[in-house]
């Protein structure tokens, strides 16, 4: 079984990190957010100075059984070629990689297709995609723990390079089904204001969607699962393996950068097994699926980004990574009243 000991960020130099701030030669509090950001990144690092090394972007893929209740206008055919097409650098998440500085790893959680003759891709397959959940749990404990292990020795495989950032992406057809199941579950809400279209379902497609979804919720509690029960019975793959490395990078104190509605869904359900781990999480952008604002503002996060977007893979807090390297830049590279001997008139 996977642990996690996971603390909230000592709180001791919060005041310092403040002063610190409030006295860079600008007037108090008008750098708004990256002033928060350099504040927030400081307590995850516990220093005055925060830095950002070796950043690091992990993209986990697996198919979801329920896609076979035709809850997403995409085939499951679409994981696995995105997936090769992620390998020759093609992808929107490739891009923004290449372009931030970001290593991508690309992880096969599990995928229906064998994608072991491509050696970009770490083979980490647990199944050929989970069970279909509106029959049964997705994945049994064992498959369960197993994702959680696998995503946790990837973030420790990066923090061993010298990460002290990752982001978190996806690929896995119909993974907006659990994301929203998890969404109505663990802030009790009803479905229909957790749903999106996902890549594009129109109004007769979502209405099925809905009672798919709300059938498998009303199975789920009728055999007695309580809410935490969940992340297994409906998760993906590739989002517990999400959740396991979210944990693991905030027991190493490191920044979590996340991604759209999927890996905000993946943040919820994270925080639900040890709610120390919102403190280390930078949300990237504020989707356009469906419910995502609403999660966001439930959690009382505020994305750095509003930009429609929807593709996944990450592509979202990537884009999000130069707000944040500002942030640092501001709290170590700008001047303070004294040295730049300017009146301090506040």
């Amino acid at each position: 079984m996977t642990n996690f000991n996971i603390k909230a960020p000592n709180l001791s130099i919060e005041k310092s990190l403040i002063e610190k701030i409030n006295n860079l030669n600008k007037p108090k509090g008008s750098l708004g957010r990256l002033e928060e950001i350099a504040s927030q990144i400081g307590l995850i690092q516990q220093t005055l100075s925060p830095s950002l090394h070796h950043p690091c972007h992990l993209l986990f893929g697996g198919d979801h059984g329920i896609e076979r209740e035709n809850v997403s206008v995409s085939p499951r055919d679409v994981t696995w070629q995105q997936m090769i097409n992620f390998t020759q650098g093609g992808g929107g998440v490739n891009l923004f990689c290449r372009q931030h500085g970001f290593k991508l790893r690309l992880i096969d959680m599990g995928v229906d297709h064998d994608l072991t003759t491509y050696p970009a891709i770490i083979n980490h397959k647990i199944a050929h995609g989970t069970a279909n959940f509106l029959h049964n749990p997705a994945m049994d404990d064992e498959q369960f723990q197993r994702a959680l292990h696998i995503g946790a020795t990837l973030v420790d495989d990066c923090f061993a390079e010298g990460c002290n950032i990752i982001s978190i992406g996806e690929m896995g057809i119909a993974n907006t089904s659990p994301s929203s199941i998890w969404m109505s579950i663990f802030e009790n809400l009803p479905l229909n204001e957790c749903i999106g279209a996902g890549s594009g379902l129109n109004h007769t497609e979502m209405q099925h969607k809905l009672a798919v979804l709300q059938t498998a919720i009303d199975r789920f509690f009728a055999q007695g699962y309580q809410p935490i029960d969940a992340i297994p019975y409906f998760g993906g793959f590739e989002m517990v393996g999400a959740i396991g490395a979210m944990l693991r990078a905030a027991e190493r104190h490191m920044v979590i950068l996340v991604d759209g509605f999927i890996m905000t869904a993946c943040m919820l359900a994270a925080s639900q097994m040890h709610p120390e781990v919102l403190a280390y999480a930078i949300y990237g952008h504020c989707s356009d699926e469906g419910g995502h604002r609403k999660m966001l503002k439930l959690m009382n996060a505020k994305p750095l980004l509003s930009l429609g977007l929807r593709l996944g893979e990450g592509t979202g807090a990537l884009c999000s990574y130069p707000i944040i390297d500002s942030a640092v830049r501001m709290i170590n590279e700008m001047n303070n009243f004294e040295n730049a001997h300017i009146t301090k008139y506040f």
